[in-house]
């Protein structure tokens, strides 16, 4: 089975700022991954690389064999974590800018999503809370039949009765053919879900590696090893299996 993603030596400076650092990655096929590190680690920088919304300082990006181009912006179907429709737009318009821009949109899967949240597509945008409008661009995403699902924080402001329906809706609709990277601090909510864990801190990758590997060797939950090796002292080394987990410094900052 070949890689959907491949990075190859990818680094990003921002103002002499280096957010990613030196990052390879080899991500399979049918694949629900969780990127997984506090902020500032570089989460959605690479997200965006993969996007192609930004360009990287150095190294490569691969998605299906190609670079970011307007192929790539095809397949990949990208949920950022801030909310971008403007207010007097109503469901329905928005459902239809999607159905006329993408040839992979499923509008009846849309329509069906927004009955069981309770969202009407008769509503104006500029009613909504905040939690409302993350539900929508999630239906957007999940409608398509992309290769690529990039998740930018998809459960963060929703409320957790809404959680159970949107981690399976995220798990039952992606294309089996695809992959879904999930970028969340809700780790707890979405591990059973996940089929593979990417730890990343300061812009390193630190692991990418099974969840039922990880959890069969350090005897506890993927939210419990995150916890245990972000609560480390600086400079603390962690037991990767690869041989390529690197010692990093404390502190965050707000993710680039």
């Amino acid at each position: 089975m070949n890689n959907l993603v491949i990075c190859e030596g990818l680094s990003k400076v921002f103002s002499g700022c280096l957010a990613l650092d030196n990052v390879n990655l080899a991500i399979g096929r049918g694949k629900v991954i969780g990127l997984l590190g506090p902020n500032g680690s570089g989460k959605t920088t690479l997200i965006k690389l993969l996007n192609g919304l930004i360009q990287p300082t150095s190294g490569s990006v691969l998605i299906d064999g190609h670079g970011p181009d307007t192929y790539t912006r095809s397949i990949v179907s990208y949920l950022p974590d801030r909310p971008y429709f403007a207010d007097w737009m109503k469901v329905s318009d928005v459902l239809d800018m999607f159905s006329d821009f993408y040839n992979d949109f499923d509008r009846s899967k849309a329509s069906d999503m927004c009955r069981a949240l309770g969202i009407a597509e008769t509503a104006k945008i500029k009613t909504m809370s905040k939690g409302t409008r993350e539900k929508i661009q999630l239906i957007l995403v999940m409608s398509r039949k992309a290769q690529l699902y990039l998740l930018d924080e998809p459960i963060a402001g929703v409320d957790p009765a809404a959680r159970e329906y949107i981690l399976g809706t995220i798990i039952n609709n992606y294309n089996d053919d695809g992959s879904v990277i999930i970028s969340t601090h809700l780790i707890s909510d979405v591990e059973r879900i996940l089929d593979e864990v990417i730890f990343i801190r300061e812009g390193k990758v630190l692991c990418h590696e099974a969840v039922d590997e990880m959890k069969d060797r350090e005897g506890k939950s993927v939210d419990g090893v995150f916890r245990s090796y972000f609560r480390m002292t600086p400079y603390a080394g962690y037991n990767n299996p690869q041989g390529d987990m690197e010692a990093v410094k404390g502190g965050s900052t707000d993710d680039l």
